[in-house]
């Protein structure tokens, strides 16, 4: 089986539906789902710590940790499967400033403005990757459009209706096996 890293989305954390879906698939063994630190540098410097001690076949992030996954899969020649992932946080995580709730156990957190600077600086260029982008149309959080224009050159799927949440990944764990293939 793959060893795979998950990367989360903003104000979640590693133990959630997703995460116990590829655990209970690829094996708990196989799979890494830390909780990431707020702060994007802080949360990029963790996981390249992580990557420089550890192999993983393959990089699994949603919305925000879909976002992080891109860039280190490009820096590092690592695939990477996207979950309904944010494009441009930068911008639509502005709103979030300040005072956020944790979805998976209500601890508080602050989103600094000074995070929008740091998200600028990962930004990545899909030619250089090599991804799997799995989309649902009912995104209720990001347009899905968004992301389908940006990965047209990489294996994008999207599935009709769904939601930010991606709650139905067990639909999509085979392909994501196949992928690290």
């Amino acid at each position: 089986m793959p060893s795979l890293l998950y990367l989360h989305g903003f104000a979640s954390c590693g133990r959630g539906q997703k995460s116990t879906a590829l655990a209970e698939y690829f094996g708990k063994e196989n799979l890494l789902a830390p909780d990431l630190p707020y702060a994007p540098d802080e949360a990029i410097a963790y996981l390249e710590d992580l990557l420089a001690s550890r192999h993983f076949d393959l990089l699994v992030g949603s919305s925000l940790g879909g976002f992080y996954a891109a860039w280190l899969a490009e820096k590092y020649a690592h695939k990477a499967v996207l979950l309904n992932p944010s494009t441009a946080p930068y911008e639509t995580l502005a709103p979030c400033v300040g005072e956020q709730r944790r979805f998976c156990d209500g601890e508080i957190f602050r989103f600094e403005a000074a995070c929008l600077q740091q998200l600028q600086q990962y930004v990545t260029t899909p030619e250089k990757g090599e991804y799997l982008v799995l989309l649902q149309s009912g995104d209720e959080v990001l347009d899905y459009r968004i992301a389908k224009e940006k990965y047209r050159t990489q294996r994008v799927v999207v599935e009709y209706g769904g939601n930010h949440r991606f709650e139905n990944i067990e639909d999509y764990l085979s392909m994501i096996g196949n992928f690290t293939e």
